[in-house]
C-alpha cells in the first residue's frame, strides 16, 4: 500500500490535497529517487546565425563589432557550465565533418570553415574551446512538412485556429523581439522561457491541429510530421553515450529547444539546468 501511495504521488503530483496520507519523508524519498543520477543539460534555443534555409530567420550581423562583443560575452558565460558534450543542429551523417571542423577550429580560430558565420562555429566551437570540451555531435534530423495550409484555412474557416492565432499575435509582441535592439544576451533569456517555448510549439505545430476539413486531418497530419522530426532529434540525443558525470550543452533552433525542454523536463534521465543560471 505504501508503494502504491508513493507511485500515486509520482504520477499525479498530489502533494497538498493528500498530505495527510503521504508523509513529507515519503515525498522526499521519491524526489531523491527521481533526481538521482540524472544527466545535467543546458538546453539553449536560439535563432540561426548566418545563412539558413529555415522558414523563419533573424536578421543579425555577426560580423559587426557590437555583435562580436555580444557573442564573446555570451560564450564566456555559457562556458562556465563546463560542458563535456556539445550537441548542435547538424545531421549525424556529417559527424566526421563536424569533428574535423571542430578540431581545426581548436588549433586555429581564424581558419575557414563550412560553419563560418553560423552559430555552430561562432558559439558551439568557441564555447567548446573555452571549456575544453572534447565531444561534439550533430543531432538534427531532416523531415519536411507543410505549415502553409492557406487553401484549407480558406475552405473550412477554423474558428479555434483564428482564436489561437490572435492570442499568439499578442504574445509575439513580447517574445518576438529585435535582437539588434535588445542584444543577444537578453534575446536568449527571452527565447528560453516556458512562455516562449509554448508559443514556438504552437506557432510551428499545435496550431495546425485546428486546421482540418470535415473528413480529413490535413493540419493534424502536418503537425505530426513536425512532432516526428523533433522526436527523432531527441532520439538522436538518446543514442549518444553519456553518464551523470557528463554535462551536456545543446545549441539548436528555438522550436527544437522547446520540444527538448518538454521531453527532458519529465525525463528520469535528464536534468534541465535553467539558462538563467548563466544568462542573467
Amino acid at each position: 500500500m505504501r508503494n502504491y501511495l508513493i507511485a500515486f504521488v509520482v504520477l499525479f503530483g498530489i502533494y497538498t490535497s493528500h498530505a495527510q496520507l503521504i508523509s513529507k519523508e515519503e515525498i522526499k524519498a521519491v524526489q531523491q529517487i527521481i533526481n538521482s543520477n540524472k544527466i545535467p543539460v543546458l538546453n539553449i534555443g536560439m535563432f540561426h546565425m548566418g545563412y539558413t534555409n529555415d522558414a523563419t530567420s533573424t536578421e543579425y550581423d555577426e560580423s559587426s563589432k557590437k555583435s562580436k562583443a555580444e557573442i564573446k560575452e555570451v560564450n564566456q558565460l555559457i562556458a562556465k557550465f563546463k560542458p563535456t558534450i556539445i550537441l548542435v543542429e547538424d545531421v549525424p551523417e556529417d559527424q566526421k565533418i563536424l569533428e574535423r571542423e571542430y578540431a581545426k577550429y581548436i588549433k586555429d580560430q581564424q581558419s575557414k570553415s563550412i560553419y563560418d558565420n553560423n552559430e555552430i562555429k561562432l558559439m558551439a566551437f568557441e564555447i567548446g574551446r573555452l571549456a575544453n570540451t572534447k565531444r561534439i555531435y550533430g543531432i538534427d534530423h531532416k523531415l519536411s512538412y507543410n505549415y502553409m495550409l492557406g487553401d484549407v484555412i480558406k475552405k473550412v474557416q477554423p474558428e479555434k485556429y483564428f482564436t489561437a492565432a490572435k492570442t499568439l499575435q499578442k504574445i509575439s509582441s513580447f517574445i518576438d523581439v529585435d535582437v539588434k535592439k535588445i542584444g543577444l544576451k537578453k534575446m536568449l533569456a527571452i527565447m528560453n522561457t516556458n512562455e516562449s517555448y509554448n508559443a514556438l510549439i504552437n506557432w510551428n505545430a499545435d496550431n495546425l491541429m485546428y486546421i482540418n476539413s470535415k473528413d480529413g486531418f490535413e493540419g493534424a497530419d502536418e503537425a505530426a510530421k513536425f512532432y516526428q522530426r523533433n522526436i527523432r532529434m531527441f532520439a538522436n540525443i538518446n543514442k549518444i553515450k553519456m553518464t551523470s558525470k557528463d554535462r551536456v550543452l545543446i545549441i539548436s533552433g528555438g522550436t527544437h529547444a522547446s520540444f527538448f525542454n518538454k521531453f527532458m523536463s519529465r525525463s528520469y534521465v535528464y536534468d534541465i539546468v535553467p539558462i538563467s543560471k548563466y544568462i542573467h
